[in-house]
């Protein structure tokens, strides 16, 4: 339901013009895809010391993972920056993920059953992709109604993502997970996330800075570079580490979509004070 309302609202215009960005585009492919993969490889090294291997799978899972639609739309448009930009750059970041989340899980880790049988390919396709591309071919008689009940949509987006998150947590509880866990432990998992988040953000503000992009294009490149989609995350698990322990390795995810949210919103209110800040002084000097 969520992919395909993700579809229903992008227009076949809207993703033209954002194709057309393609700078903006690359570069938030590149952290989503490139840097986030880089820094899960290198998070190899904290195990078994600091991590355990199965959190090592579910930090690898969170890497491998495309961009969040609604909070990245959402904060670019409190920081006053390209909202038409960070829908596309979102979408096409989703859209890329169904199949490059897979491949990248199974380069960086290897689990039993294997991540990336033709099985497990097919239903994230059809769980995800499938639902997307209809409602895309659908904009036309579902795109008005959308806009009209904006709020409403926006409702049952966010319960949707909190009945996966509860199923999640309920499978992990059920399944005895927080048992194998200690406060330490999890101290340290939720330490490692922010290592994860504040390198990601500083280096899409230092490249954004280094290309000359302007204020407008430079915020969704943060925002959607950094973010990481807990709705498309846990439905993947499910079909991906299927009696592998869904609780333990969507943990990570979860921690970081919590941090993600935190900063990310403080963030956003942060470039929206700046932006506001600059024109007064302009006319002051005037």
């Amino acid at each position: 339901m969520l992919f395909f309302v993700y579809g229903a609202r992008l227009s076949a215009a809207e993703a033209l013009a954002g194709v057309r960005n393609w700078r903006l585009h690359l570069l938030i492919l590149l952290l989503t895809f490139a840097l986030f993969p880089l820094l899960g490889l290198a998070a190899r090294l904290l195990v078994p010391g600091a991590v355990t291997p199965e959190l090592y799978v579910g930090l690898a899972f969170l890497c491998a993972l495309p961009s969040t639609v609604q909070s990245s739309i959402t904060f670019t448009s409190l920081a006053r920056g390209n909202v038409a930009a960070a829908i596309c750059a979102a979408t096409f970041s989703n859209v890329l993920g169904v199949v490059l989340a897979p491949l990248l899980v199974g380069m960086l880790v290897r689990t039993e059953g294997g991540a990336l049988s033709a099985g497990a390919i097919r239903d994230i396709v059809l769980l995800l992709l499938v639902p997307f591309l209809l409602g895309l071919c659908l904009h036309g008689w579902t795109g008005s109604a959308l806009r009209r009940h904006r709020r409403a949509f926006g409702l049952v987006e966010r319960g949707v993502i909190l009945m996966a998150v509860y199923a999640a947590f309920s499978e992990g509880t059920v399944s005895g997970v927080w048992h194998q866990l200690t406060a330490p432990r999890i101290a340290t998992l939720v330490l490692v996330d922010a290592v994860l988040l504040a390198v990601v953000l500083a280096v899409a503000v230092a490249v954004t800075r280094a290309a000359g992009f302007d204020r407008a294009d430079a915020v969704p490149i943060v925002f959607c570079g950094s973010q990481k989609s807990l709705a498309t995350g846990l439905p993947m698990a499910t079909v991906m580490f299927a009696g592998q322990g869904v609780g333990l390795v969507v943990l990570p995810l979860m921690l970081y979509h919590q941090l993600q949210l935190i900063i990310c919103a403080w963030l956003a209110r942060r470039f929206a004070q700046q932006e506001t800040s600059e024109p007064e002084k302009e006319s002051t000097c005037a």
